[in-house]
């Protein structure tokens, strides 16, 4: 297994990794596609589009990067405009499909371990309970950003499911993680 220098967070998501091959270049150059004080807390590799690259998931967003020597792919989806994740795995590997703002998008070929814990961790994330971070907030965090933000998140499921994006059992389970994390 391939060590890095990059970054503590970046280093210790890489070291989970059980196989580096075809990503390095990417772990490498994760940090310029990083906002600042934006952490990674998981890394899987995957096939998204054309090309195999690196999914990492931050304290911010979901972000695949693909940097090859002729060309590089940057596509990110913030945790707020993702409605719905699926997982499904075959023998080895598996395919990561992430719902946001009506568009789906398919990582496919990610390690079965990996993208099942990756896909695990996202729900958690979704329903309110962000991997890593103390189930309440401190004193002094004003609440009606907190219910904005489950207004709003309500508000783009009931869009999904006005324009057939998801299916009723979807919408219910769903509507009731987002309510479940009040």
């Amino acid at each position: 297994m391939a060590t890095f220098d990059v970054r503590p967070d970046i280093d210790a998501a890489a070291a989970k990794l059980k196989s580096t091959m075809g990503s390095k270049r990417e772990i490498e150059r994760l940090p310029e596609v990083l906002w600042e004080g934006e952490t990674v807390e998981m890394l899987a590799t995957g096939v998204y589009g054309k090309g195999n690259g690196l999914v990492a998931m931050t304290s911010h967003r979901l972000i695949f990067l693909k940097h090859g020597i002729m060309s590089q792919q940057v596509e990110d989806f913030p945790y707020a405009r993702i409605s719905s994740v699926q997982w499904s795995g075959g023998m080895l590997m598996g395919t990561l499909q992430v719902f946001s703002s009506g568009n789906k998008a398919e990582i496919k070929q990610m390690p079965k371990d990996v993208g099942k814990a990756l896909s695990d961790a996202l729900r958690a994330r979704l329903g309110g309970v962000a991997p890593g971070t103390p189930p309440a907030a401190p004193a002094g965090v004003a609440a009606p950003a907190a219910g904005q933000d489950i207004a709003t998140r309500l508000a783009t499921l009931d869009g999904l499911r006005t324009q057939g994006l998801v299916s009723d059992q979807e919408y219910e389970e769903r509507r009731r993680q987002i309510l479940d994390s009040l």
